[in-house]
């Protein structure tokens, strides 16, 4: 399979009993994974449980229908949970749910006017930065679950779930090295479930969170006044919600895609998502994004479609309508178990060896990336690897112009540029050329150089009155025709003369004789 999309994509004699088999276990493994971490982030929120299982049932369906990266799992977060506490708390769960429809909205505007592509902008080093750091916030919220009320669980407790946790991840290990007909996670779940309900081990369980029965989700109108006060309360959380969300589903679609060689459709994504998230704020749901934690569960499990992802929401929702009971009884140990799997698998290993061979500048940004997911949030780190990056290229790219130099007889010197000149430029721009010893005639050949923006027009503009005032003649030729148009907005603020030498033989006739300008 080159580009599987879902099932219709597959060649027909691979759509069988196999596929379908190992799309729908994936489904159910992801489902019983996304329970606890539904539950957990509610609970992260300050809102019931059921709200956090609702948005992870309508967010992963309707996604899995309408995203662009098949086989991607989307439910509630806790990106999205730390950012919505504070609103909870000050104006109650009603404004939640209009905030969700709002940050909906938002993010199908997104994709509608195709923002989801600026998510190349990111570069490899803030992309690994996001992962490793994403793996350790996975290991961390396991955490969670070896504690009660802030402390740790009793000696015995805490010696036989980390038994449990270890037997699980054994079981995935051997497992998935003796055949792939069953997702491994599923069946260290099932293998150690039965292992606690036989022996009657006294272990937290899922019902030890909470009470997953609920009934079917319905219609539910915000109840908050429409008016602008509203408004102005719930903007501001939904403009951070929504790129939160964007960010985590747009970095999480390129890793799938990456672990799958497949390509994955970021604008249609970012509709999908924002679709999810208006559906949800009208079931009475908290939200949510991409999941990287059981998007990598789905892929480990063999899942590459829309079926496995559709399923695990279906399957969650059977769970929460008639199946509460039995879910209740999953040790958390177990699940635990599968996490940490997952952040075995998520984390960049690779990132240690190649520290010491990838730019400093680019391992910095990467460590930073890590920490600022760890101990702030995604959005804030991967914006703050961007800034870095694209700081350290300007500074790098400052550097890069420089000139060579010609004389075509006693009156008339040549430059030929070479680099960008844009603002990181401009202070060695003006120091390549001398006004004061420069003949009458001086021009600036641009073929090798590019005219960027509005500081290199004004370093332009200076250097030309810098050779009026000295009664001497500035021409330019082989500009660029986005250096043209920007010359042209520019209108008279340019005041420089722009020469054109189509022939331009003296090229050729000063290449014995080009020196270096200092």
């Amino acid at each position: 399979m080159n580009n599987p999309a879902d099932l219709t994509d597959l060649p027909k004699q691979q759509v069988g009993f196999g596929v379908i088999k190992t799309e729908l276990l994936a489904g159910l493994t992801v489902a019983l994974a996304l329970v606890p971490e539904a539950v957990a982030f509610a609970f992260v929120a300050g809102v019931h449980p059921l709200v956090g299982l609702y948005a992870a049932f309508m967010v992963g369906f309707v996604t899995s229908l309408l995203g662009g990266r098949p086989g991607m799992i989307s439910g509630a977060t806790g990106a999205l949970a730390v950012v919505m506490v504070a609103l909870v708390a000050e104006h109650g769960v009603e404004y939640l749910f209009a905030t969700v429809v709002l940050m909906g909205i938002l993010q199908v505007l997104a994709g509608v006017f195709k923002l989801g592509k600026f998510i190349r902008m990111v570069p490899y080093p803030v992309m690994l930065g996001f992962v490793n750091g994403l793996a350790i916030v996975i290991f961390l919220a396991q955490m969670g679950q070896f504690q009660i009320n802030g402390d740790w669980l009793p000696t015995d407790q805490l010696t036989l779930m980390l038994v449990l946790v270890a037997l699980t991840m054994g079981i995935i290990v051997g497992f998935s090295k003796l055949t792939s007909a069953v997702p491994a996670p599923l069946v260290g779940i099932l293998v150690v479930s039965l292992l606690v309900i036989y022996f009657g081990l006294d272990v937290r369980t899922v019902g030890d969170l909470a009470t997953i029965k609920g009934d079917l989700p319905s219609l539910h109108i915000p109840d908050v006044p429409l008016n602008w006060e509203t408004f102005t309360i719930i903007l501001p959380y939904a403009l951070i919600l929504a790129a939160i969300g964007l960010i985590e589903s747009l970095l999480t679609l390129n890793l799938v895609a990456e672990l799958t060689e497949t390509k994955g459709g970021a604008s249609k994504e970012c509709v999908a998502q924002g679709v999810a998230n208006v559906a949800t704020g009208f079931i009475g749901g908290m939200g949510g994004c991409a999941m990287i934690g059981q998007s990598m569960i789905n892929v480990s499990s063999g899942g590459r479609t829309r079926l496995s992802s559709g399923s695990a929401a279906i399957f969650l929702l059977f769970f929460i309508l008639y199946a509460s009971s039995l879910i209740e009884q999953i040790p958390l140990a177990a699940l635990v178990g599968v996490m940490f799997m997952v952040v075995i698998g998520t984390f960049a290993w690779s990132s240690f060896r190649i520290l010491h061979k990838i730019p400093r500048s680019d391992a910095f940004v990467l460590i930073l990336v890590s920490a600022v997911t760890v101990f702030s949030d995604l959005a804030v780190a991967v914006i703050v690897g961007v800034i870095v990056s694209a700081l350290v290229y300007a500074w790098k790219a400052s550097h890069r112009i420089y000139a060579q130099t010609a004389f075509h007889g006693e009156n008339h010197k040549f430059y030929k540029l070479s680099g960008p000149l844009f603002f990181g430029s401009v202070e060695s721009f003006n120091a390549i050329f001398t006004p004061n010893d420069d003949p009458e005639e001086v021009t600036i050949d641009f073929a090798d150089s590019r005219v960027i923006d509005h500081s290199a027009l004004q370093a332009i503009d200076a250097l030309s009155e810098r050779y009026a005032k000295r009664g001497k003649t500035l021409h330019l030729c082989h500009l660029g025709q986005d250096c043209k148009d920007l010359l042209k907005k520019a209108g008279n603020m340019v005041e420089i003369s722009v020469h054109e030498d189509p022939h331009y033989g003296v090229v050729v006739d000063y290449d014995d004789s080009l020196t270096e300008a200092k």
